[in-house]
Formats: C-alpha cells, sequence, structure tokens
C-alpha cells in the first residue's frame, strides 16, 4: 500500500477551499435578484447586465489572478538569484524563473488586451 503524504492532501485540500471561498460570492449573486427600475429582476451585480458583461469581468479576475501569481514567481526568483551563493545551478534555475515570469506578465498583458479590444468590439456600450 502506498504511503500517503499528509501535508500534499492537506494543501490540496486547502487549495479546495480557497477556490470555493473565491466563487462563492459569484454563485450567491447569481441566485439573488435584486429589482431594476423596470421591476424585473437582476444578477445583483453591480453595472452588469448580461452573461457577457458577468464573463468579461470573470475573465478580468483570473488575469489579475494570474497576473499575481507571475509577479510572485519574478519575486521568487529574484529572491533565488540573489541567495544563490555563487552556486551556478542555482542561479541558472533562477535566472529561468524570471525569465519565465517576465514571459508570462508579457503575455498576461496581451491577453488583458486581447479581451478588452474584444469587450470594446462587442460591447460598444458597456464599461467592462
Amino acid at each position: 500500500m502506498r504511503n500517503i503524504n499528509l501535508v500534499k492532501v492537506a494543501n490540496v485540500i486547502a487549495i479546495f477551499v480557497m477556490f470555493a471561498l473565491v466563487l462563492t460570492p459569484f454563485f450567491a449573486a447569481a441566485v439573488y435578484k435584486v429589482p431594476d427600475a423596470t421591476g424585473g429582476g437582476g444578477t445583483g451585480l453591480p453595472n452588469e447586465s448580461n452573461a457577457t458583461d458577468i464573463i468579461f469581468r470573470i475573465i478580468q479576475i483570473l488575469l489579475a489572478i494570474a497576473g499575481l501569481v507571475a509577479v510572485i514567481f519574478l519575486i521568487i526568483g529574484g529572491f533565488r538569484y540573489i541567495t544563490a551563493g555563487g552556486n551556478e545551478e542555482t542561479a541558472e534555475t533562477a535566472k529561468k524563473t524570471i525569465t519565465n515570469a517576465i514571459i508570462g506578465i508579457v503575455v498576461i498583458i496581451l491577453a488583458f488586451v486581447i479581451v478588452r479590444v474584444i469587450s470594446n468590439a462587442l460591447l460598444p456600450a458597456t464599461n467592462v
């Protein structure tokens, strides 16, 4: 029988709980109907009246989270490079981490620009 590492299991459970807590407001807003000026119900989210607005907002949130993760990897790579202490292998690994983090940041910025252009082309009247 294979030994199960309790730390890994705890980390996986913590990640699932974190995502559940992050997504809870979206599910709650989807159930709650706020009456608007015409008397009809809305999504409960401010300034969002249809599904495309909500989808673009979710994409922007996910891109912001991805950008945050890329910046964290950039910081980790910089810290590893500074603390390499003359070890060439550790320094090269840190350089690769920094390079990949910068590439990730550029890709995320380009994705954000593409989403912004598409949202402006599809929904010119809204402010996404």
